[in-house]
């Protein structure tokens, strides 16, 4: 047998990948968001970090992050919400602390990107 472990594993959800768009998507906000609302966000991303890399998130909570910063990027709000609902009813306590600081972004982010055309 091979145990070549260099194989890429499917199934990992890289932590940057997820906490470099929203950290992106803080940095567009600011200037145009209260000082204060930016710092509670930032604090929040900080906690998911961290949770993250201390291995206290699921792979379902992680995939999902992952899928809702896609939507995020592509300013699919109703999807990036319904992602935000499933989180909050399957994984509250995991979530519980962070999230609400994700959500405010995907608001401050969507009031951003202005109405929507449709």
């Amino acid at each position: 047998g091979s145990s070549g472990s260099s194989g890429v594993i499917e199934s990992e959800t890289l932590i940057e990948d997820v906490l470099r768009p929203l950290e992106q998507a803080l940095e567009d906000c600011h200037g145009h968001t209260k000082k204060q609302v930016c710092d509670d966000i930032s604090r929040r991303l900080a906690l998911l970090r961290e949770q993250w890399a201390g291995g206290k998130l699921s792979i379902p909570v992680k995939k999902r992050m992952a899928l809702l910063v896609q939507e995020l990027l592509h300013h699919q709000w109703d999807a990036a919400d319904d992602i935000h609902r499933s989180l909050m009813v399957d994984h509250v306590t995991e979530v519980s602390q962070w999230m609400v600081g994700v959500k405010r972004l995907i608001a401050e982010k969507k009031s951003l990107s202005g109405p929507s055309s449709g």
